[in-house]
């Protein structure tokens, strides 16, 4: 039976999120279980006059091509995804993952292999296209949220569909107020950091690149991270969900990383190259509909009361701090009463304190923002 929420999400991705115009070629690139949305948003590309371009992935199939691989396979598999990136005007992936440890056996060097071959090609779509990124409800998700299937479904659906415009408009004095700030100070919990966010501009995201959406990113200068945080979230990598990780930082580089569990692969993944120890991306969450980790870095990441601070690649020319790698992984802190709390300065002023802005300007960001 046809759900008619999803003509409204299919609606949001091709009109609010990627803006596709007339004549426009668009990727749709999903998981087949999706197929009921992957149906709305073919239709709605089709409504815009543009092209809609169908790519199904199957984990399994992926799983088999990375259990043994060769340079040779990856610089020809990048060859072809260039082309075709290069001739698409937008993307819309559409994730539908069933089995969050398919890749858990694939070998530690393959997956480091695929990564620094196809993390520069997928940064075409990423830096010069049109793009947007949306997990359809599936029953391995539903079990990861501790949710009935039909619990989780009308959840996804109600996240997914908020007021993008609201929340936008909610999160500029936040934008302002980090575009101010040199020095900032997270405390918590096995957490004491410092860094500095001068110069480098704040983005608000608000359902174009992400649906669900609501955080605000920027970057710290590079060698500027001193201190240690200890994420308090699952924080699921490559088909392995490390628990409590928790990282040292000393002139900017990792120099200590621990975890509950995995601590080989762990330090692994900070070796994967030089970027790999340095951060990304700092950013705050404000989507108050989203109140607990979902096992989902796309819902994770954007809880009210979060933060995220993401070892890895920057966002170049948005949020560009210099530093470059294959990984990006975003680390989520949540600090909220439940979580334990915690409190966030920006330049020896206290913004944040469990979980909720103190300052007037910044206090619509603690209630409905996206209704």
């Amino acid at each position: 039976m046809r759900d008619p929420r999803l003509e409204k999400l299919a609606n949001i991705l091709v009109n609010y999120s990627t803006k596709v115009k007339k004549g426009e070629k668009v990727l749709i690139s999903s998981h087949l279980v999706a197929r009921p949305l992957i149906i709305e948003v073919v239709k709605a590309v089709q409504r815009a006059g543009a092209y809609p371009y169908v790519e199904l992935i199957d984990d399994e199939i992926v799983r088999a091509t990375r259990m043994s691989v060769e340079e040779e396979y990856f610089e020809y598999l990048a060859k072809w995804r260039s082309v075709q990136y290069q001739d698409t005007d937008a993307y819309i992936a559409i994730r539908a993952v069933q089995n969050d440890s398919e890749m858990s056996d694939v070998p530690l060097e393959n997956k480091k292999l695929a990564s620094r071959m196809l993390q520069p090609i997928s940064r075409i779509l990423i830096d010069e296209k049109k793009w947007v990124l949306l997990n359809y409800p599936t029953y391995g998700l539903a079990q990861k949220a501790q949710m009935s299937y039909e619990q989780f479904f009308d959840f996804l659906i109600d996240v997914c569909t908020v007021d993008y415009q609201k929340m936008s408009e909610s999160m500029q004095s936040l934008k302002a107020l980090m575009e101010r700030t040199d020095k900032v100070r997270i405390i918590g919990p096995g957490t004491d950091l410092r860094f500095s966010i001068k110069g480098i501009p704040a983005i608000p995201c608000a359902g174009e690149c992400n649906i669900p959406d609501g955080e605000i990113f920027t970057a710290p200068i590079k060698e500027s991270v001193e201190g240690t945080i200890t994420y308090n979230t699952p924080s699921p990598y490559q088909g392995i969900v490390y628990q409590n990780v928790s990282l040292t930082f000393e002139k900017g580089r990792i120099v200590k990383c621990t975890a509950d569990n995995n601590q080989e692969q762990l330090e692994d993944i900070f070796n994967t190259d030089e970027g790999a120890r340095y951060v990304g991306e700092f950013a705050l969450g404000v989507n108050n509909a989203i109140t607990r980790p979902m096992g989902d870095i796309l819902f994770d990441e954007k809880i009210g009361g979060s933060l995220h601070f993401t070892p890895g690649a920057c966002y170049q020319g948005e949020a560009d701090n210099g530093n470059q790698s294959a990984i990006h992984w975003d680390l989520v802190l949540i600090q909220t009463p439940e979580y334990g709390g915690g409190e966030i300065y920006f330049d020896d002023v206290l913004i944040r304190k469990d979980g909720q802005f103190v300052l007037d300007e910044l206090k619509s960001l603690n209630g409905d923002n996206v209704k």
